[in-house]
């Protein structure tokens, strides 16, 4: 049985629906299990936060692509190995290599999702661009429902509070944590089933944000050098200028993604290019920093793993910038720039399979 409503073009299966109500049951049980059984939380959501939705939407896309059992036996395995092996390690307290590990395991276990979602086919290039589209689109689906249940819970919290009656603490342990659990499962439903709602949004968000991150990382390095930081001796600096390099390689793949769907015009291309090499600019400046710290300072399970996040992240940069310039000079179609992306992909994802699974043994979990 399905629901229509014409006037969004929305379509509600029954099935789907009882779907979401046992994966958000699920997701709100997994979350509260700290609660349940009296566990830190801090350290059960450090380790396990990825698991509260991970699993549901392993099981969500390999219902709506009809995976058979032989390709859904890596996902399961890999899974049930991971939550076993993440709550055997040591406590995370300050221990640089398992908070690492807690940090890579999501990576990893986001690339087991799209296991799923590419329905198990690893040499389909075009199903990877697919998941990376559907991420962005995620991403702002997300972001619209916690939107909107943050103005639901100011409203709530403020018409109990007219009455005198004080829920906030209630509201947060329950509904709250709860609801949160439930969001990525159903902004992944809301996208997968009716893309029409978000691929709108989305090209508006990287047309808009691509030259204001061009200007923003411009702006700054030119300040960078009139001031003098000297970022190899400054680690909070070179943690900061890391997250900066994150977010506008971020901003790059999104664009390219919602490019290789939405045509763009020459200009929007060109800063798109500008933008690729500036930031290959200041990975480079990234790297060098690392690689002092690593010579001066000795090796670090951080260290060890910035530098190789940084790496790929420079390579994958230099192949964007190269495609991208090929796209300007109209000697290839924008979708290879996707195809240069998606291609990545199992780089990122073996990199933090190794971060999260080697680094807690070869550094002794130190």
């Amino acid at each position: 049985m399905i629901i229509q409503m014409e006037e969004n073009n929305l379509e509600i299966n029954i099935k789907d629906i009882l779907f979401l109500l046992f994966g958000s049951i699920l997701a709100g049980l997994i979350a509260k299990i700290p609660s349940f059984f009296g566990l830190i939380e801090d350290e059960y959501y450090a380790k396990n936060i990825s698991f509260i939705i991970a699993p549901i939407l392993v099981m969500f896309f390999a219902w709506k692509k009809e995976l058979n059992s032989k390709k859904l036996v890596f996902p399961a395995i890999t899974i049930i190995a991971s939550v076993l092996y993440i709550n055997l390690l040591p406590s995370v307290e300050s221990n640089n290599s398992i908070i690492l590990a807690c940090m890579h395991l999501p990576i990893f276990l986001w690339s087991v999702v799209g296991y799923t979602f590419i329905g198990g086919n690893l040499k389909d290039s075009t199903q990877r661009i697919n998941y990376l589209k559907f991420n962005g689109d995620l991403l702002v689906m997300c972001a619209l429902l916690v939107l909107a249940g943050g103005l639901f819970s100011g409203i709530t919290l403020g018409l109990f509070n007219l009455i005198d009656v004080k829920i906030e603490q209630f509201y947060f342990n329950y509904v709250v944590i709860m609801g949160l659990s439930t969001v990525p499962l159903i902004a992944t439903y809301l996208v997968f089933t009716n893309p029409s709602l978000v691929n709108k949004i989305s090209p508006i968000i990287a047309k808009l944000f691509t030259p204001f991150v061009f200007i923003t990382l411009l702006t700054f390095l030119i300040t960078l050098l009139f001031t003098g930081k000297n970022i190899y001796s400054d680690r909070n600096f070179l943690l900061i200028f890391n997250a900066l390099l994150i977010g506008a390689m971020a901003i790059i793949l999104f664009s390219v993604t919602e490019a290789t769907k939405n045509k763009l015009n020459k200009i929007s291309l060109i800063i798109l290019l500008m933008l690729s090499i500036l930031t290959i600019i200041v990975n480079g400046i990234a790297l060098s920093a690392i690689v002092f710290r690593l010579t001066e300072f000795g090796v670090t399970p951080n260290r060890v793993a910035v530098l190789g996040s940084n790496l790929l992240i420079f390579i994958n940069l230099i192949l964007v910038s190269v495609k991208l310039f090929q796209v300007v000079s109209r000697k290839e179609p924008v979708e290879m720039v996707g195809v240069v992306i998606a291609n990545f992909i199992p780089y990122y994802s073996f990199w933090a399979f190794l971060v999260a699974f080697l680094f807690p043994i070869l550094f002794q979990y130190k």
